[in-house]
């Protein structure tokens, strides 16, 4: 027989018949072979294509075997989940995932990141996540903390719940944890689900919201700690972000698409808007905006000595839509107008 091979599959061209028992035969075998060999490789490369949506707390326990204690709140234990491979996931809300074993990369969005063991990843709302397993089955293990936006509203956690900035990080940017504070966090939810586990009175709500906040402030904490332990890197980074603002303002990009946000500086990094504004701000003291509008005012002080244009004309190359927003935006931040300072230097 003569095969030839077509994306991935087996296309037989022809087939020699010396018997026409044997050869019926040999066609079926050969047609379920293709067959489950075609159907196997699509389940692979449509795994991570198919989309499981949560929307509820029950629906979640129900898909990794828990049991439901509350309805806008549980502690999920991944270990009495039935094997499984990897899914893209979307999350209806708030999601702490702590990794314990090694089951596969972390696909959140475009990306993959390989997933350690001892690491914590936060997903807000309407997030889509998922484990790329390679078509493999695995058992899940660890822990994981989903709370409804509902539980929180009204309480001082709610009002302040946007703090969190880690909510809307990268999967890449997980929170790795040292056999420490890996404790106080497992110590957290115990706490958390003793209260699930209690006939609902009218302290309930208020002890597990607090026990949630006091977990997202260790968070807070252990994230000012990785900051400062993967300083090495984050300087790395201030010196790339300060590169990119040079050749930016060197380019025609501004006269092309404005100015610099720090969304776009961010996806330049290959980081997320909200651990590169955390990132800048522990780094250098200022805003992601802040450092923007400095390197911004430094290159316009030496632009203003050209005589040869008008502070007009150097705010449209800086990438200012209006110039009296420049020249607003400058006498703010050097005490005078920009013409003032070309007369005064």
């Amino acid at each position: 027989m003569n095969s030839t091979k077509v994306s991935g599959f087996i296309k037989p061209d022809r087939i020699q018949i010396t018997d026409s028992y044997t050869s019926f035969t040999d066609w079926l075998t050969l047609g379920n072979k293709l067959n489950c060999k075609s159907i196997n490789l699509r389940k692979e490369i449509t795994a991570m294509d198919e989309m499981l949506r949560f929307n509820t707390i029950s629906e979640y326990n129900a898909f990794n075997n828990n049991d439901t204690k509350h309805p806008l709140v549980s502690v999920v234990d991944f270990s009495k989940a039935a094997p499984r491979s990897g899914h893209r996931m979307y999350f209806g809300f708030y999601t702490i995932f702590l990794k314990d074993v090694k089951c596969g990369d972390m696909v959140y969005g475009r990306n993959t990141y390989d997933y350690q063991e001892g690491t914590l990843v936060f997903l807000a709302p309407g997030q889509v996540a998922g484990v790329n397993s390679n078509g493999e089955i695995y058992q899940p293990k660890g822990h994981g903390l989903v709370f409804h936006a509902d539980l929180i509203h009204g309480t001082a956690l709610g009002r302040h719940i946007g703090e969190y900035s880690f909510f809307g990080y990268q999967s890449s940017e997980a929170l790795h944890l040292s056999e420490r504070e890996r404790s106080i966090v497992l110590d957290c939810l115990t706490k958390i689900d003793y209260e699930l586990g209690q006939a609902i009175d009218k302290h309930s709500k208020r002890l597990i919201v607090a026990n949630i906040q006091l977990l997202l402030d260790y968070c807070v904490r252990f994230y000012d700690r990785q900051f400062i332990t993967r300083d090495h890197i984050h300087r790395g980074i201030i010196e790339r972000y300060e590169q990119l603002l040079n050749d930016y303002f060197v380019s025609e990009k501004p006269q092309l698409i404005g100015l610099p946000s720090v969304g776009w500086c961010a996806d330049q990094l290959n980081l997320s808007p909200n651990y590169f504004g955390d990132l800048v701000k522990k780094e250098t003291g200022k805003t992601a905006s802040e450092y923007i509008q400095a390197k911004l005012i430094d290159i316009a002080k030496e632009r203003i000595f050209d005589s040869n244009k008008t502070v007009s004309q150097i705010a449209y190359d800086l990438g200012f839509k209006y110039p009296q927003h420049f020249a607003r935006l400058f006498k703010q931040k050097v005490g005078h107008s920009p013409l003032e300072y070309r007369s005064m230097n």
